[in-house]
């Protein structure tokens, strides 16, 4: 009998004393075989995995869009480049039975299978790409698309790797709850770049150059669409620096657009003077799996938190121009190996966590991206204004 087990809601040292035969399934979407049950589905996957099937499988979150018949499509081979590198991160953990899940639509001659076929499984169709074939509706293109984008990471002994998944969706969501009129929220994006991958098991990886490429192209395949307001959120410190690359990229390449990003979330205007209301841990405390994200997740998936097993960790080589909080502070900017200020994966002081500052921070932070969302329509409708009135030299473009 096979049993499953999600991939992310383990912690790293979990995941680093997992037999290394064991199988990990990357699905391309959600929603396969709608036409049996759950159980014969996940039976029929096992048995394609091997004879006899295996005791064990790990199933990674569910990749959201990209592929022929996500609803989203972009170029094959960005897309299959970004999916390369995260099976790449696992087999670099030593695993050696690692699978893609992909739907039919996969052009079964494509470079990419041919040279990874081993690594391909197939079943039925996803719902999604029969019930909603355009992801976002052409009819939400008056609002502001947000894209949460999350990682799967280590998060120390005591948070699973979905934490960044877990409070990026929350705010997406909880944003678009708010101002329904007004934004747009993708399905979360789970996957983005860690470049200290090897330094603790379970973190993975989509590398930087195809991370830019995978969301620019996201971005242009939109905008041909008719969309041209886009906020890339992001739960995840790594992926920040190839953000702003990216809306620099959309907007040399679109004029007539307004792609945004910030750095992560609760760190604006609004959410850096609530996170100090409540905070019991000193600079430093709020780093990677700290008081911040710890608080989160015991909100939000307290099921998933092992606070008997929390290790605080501030011993950050600091500068004045150099260190690790939440809003991270100095002007330096470095990437040193976390295995220098790091024994457990954590930087910062999560045994300062709670619940009920969870919530309060998750408010603050959805109220935060609210306000963003009515900026950014602000941004386009006054610069749309000053164009089609012939401001500057936008009356040559006339």
């Amino acid at each position: 009998m096979t049993t499953y087990f999600q991939y992310d809601e383990m912690t790293w040292d979990a995941v680093a004393s997992l037999p290394r035969d064991t199988p990990l399934v990357l699905p391309l979407g959600s929603g396969y075989d709608t036409s049996t049950p759950l159980s014969a589905g996940l039976n029929l996957l096992a048995e394609q995995l091997s004879h006899p099937p295996p005791q064990s499988v790990g199933l990674l979150p569910p990749f959201p869009f990209g592929w022929r018949g996500s609803g989203l499509e972009i170029p094959e081979a960005i897309f299959f480049q970004y999916i390369s590198n995260l099976l790449d991160s696992l087999r670099d953990d030593g695993f050696s039975r690692v699978y893609c899940l992909a739907p039919s639509g996969i052009d079964p001659q494509s470079s990419f299978i041919l040279n990874r076929s081993a690594f391909f499984l197939r079943l039925a169709h996803p719902t999604h790409s029969r019930t909603n074939p355009f992801v976002p509706p052409d009819s939400e293109r008056d609002k502001v698309i947000l894209f949460p984008i999350g990682h799967t990471e280590q998060h120390g002994y005591h948070l699973p790797l979905s934490t960044d998944n877990l409070i990026i969706n929350a705010i997406a969501q909880g944003t678009a709850n708010i101002v329904p009129t007004r934004s747009y929220t993708m399905p979360l994006m789970p996957y983005g770049v860690s470049t200290h991958r090897a330094s603790f098991a379970g973190t993975m990886n989509a590398g930087g150059r195809a991370f830019e490429d995978f969301w620019l192209a996201v971005v242009d395949v939109l905008v041909q669409r008719g969309f041209n307001r886009f906020y890339l959120m992001s739960g995840h410190g790594g992926n920040t620096s190839f953000l702003v690359n990216i809306v620099k990229y959309a907007g040399e390449r679109h004029r007539r657009i307004f792609c945004a990003t910030t750095w992560l979330h609760t760190s604006g205007r609004i959410g850096s003077v609530v996170i100090p209301k409540y905070r019991t841990s000193a600079i430093g405390g709020m780093g990677h799996a700290g008081e911040l994200e710890t608080s989160y997740v015991l909100h939000l998936r307290p099921d998933l938190c092992h606070m008997e097993r929390v290790v605080d960790e501030t011993d950050f080589v600091a500068t004045p121009d150099y260190y690790m909080d939440w809003i991270e502070g100095g002007s330096l900017v470095a990437n040193p190996p976390w295995d220098d200020d790091t024994k457990t994966g954590a930087y910062g002081a999560g045994s300062h966590g709670a619940a009920e500052k969870g919530r309060l921070w998750l408010e603050a932070a959805i109220e935060e991206k609210a306000d963003h969302v009515e900026q950014i329509h602000e941004q386009h409708e006054r610069r749309e204004k000053r164009r089609n009135e012939g401001y500057g030299l936008w009356g040559k473009f006339k």
